[in-house]
């Protein structure tokens, strides 16, 4: 069990908010860590593994012309999964990540680069990280930590 998801689940707890998550890179990593604290059942509503752009726009509502302007590794389609899987986990805080895990490029994005956004009641904030060539297995445990910890401190006081 991670320190640092027993940290988000007991803040989340303390608050009495729900949490969500919606994942592309980190396929369920998130997820998985916040569910492997005892008692997170109480705080996790759930979470949306979007790895396909028709996930992504079915389950979580990304309108299909934000995929298309920005790609499927940008703010804008995280933001527009976090909101997503808020509304239909009836979450009041959820995080989601997209980007290339790797290995390689994608293409357009390098490996390693990962876009966060957390959504909540008041606002929608989001970040792009770049952790570099990593590898697949860093770069995913690197961002579901990185994730984690967003959730953490949006759930401060």
């Amino acid at each position: 069990m991670s320190p640092l998801a027993a940290s988000v689940i007991a803040a989340a707890r303390a608050r009495g908010l729900r949490l969500g998550t919606a994942e592309s890179c980190t396929g369920g990593m998130i997820a998985a860590a916040l569910t492997d604290v005892p008692g997170s059942s109480s705080v996790v509503m759930g979470g949306v593994v979007s790895y396909a752009e028709s996930v992504k726009e079915t389950v979580l509502s990304v309108p299909p012309e934000v995929i298309a302007s920005h790609g499927v590794v940008s703010e804008e389609v995280a933001r527009a999964m976090a909101r997503g899987a808020r509304a239909a986990l009836r979450a009041d805080l959820s995080v989601a990540t997209t980007g290339v895990a790797g290995p390689g490029d994608s293409g357009e994005d390098p490996e390693g680069r990962v876009c966060f956004a957390l959504a909540s009641a008041g606002a929608t904030d989001s970040m792009t990280v770049d952790f570099g060539p990593l590898g697949r297995a860093k770069v995913r445990a690197a961002a579901t930590e990185h994730a984690l910890t967003l959730l953490l401190a949006a759930l401060q006081p």
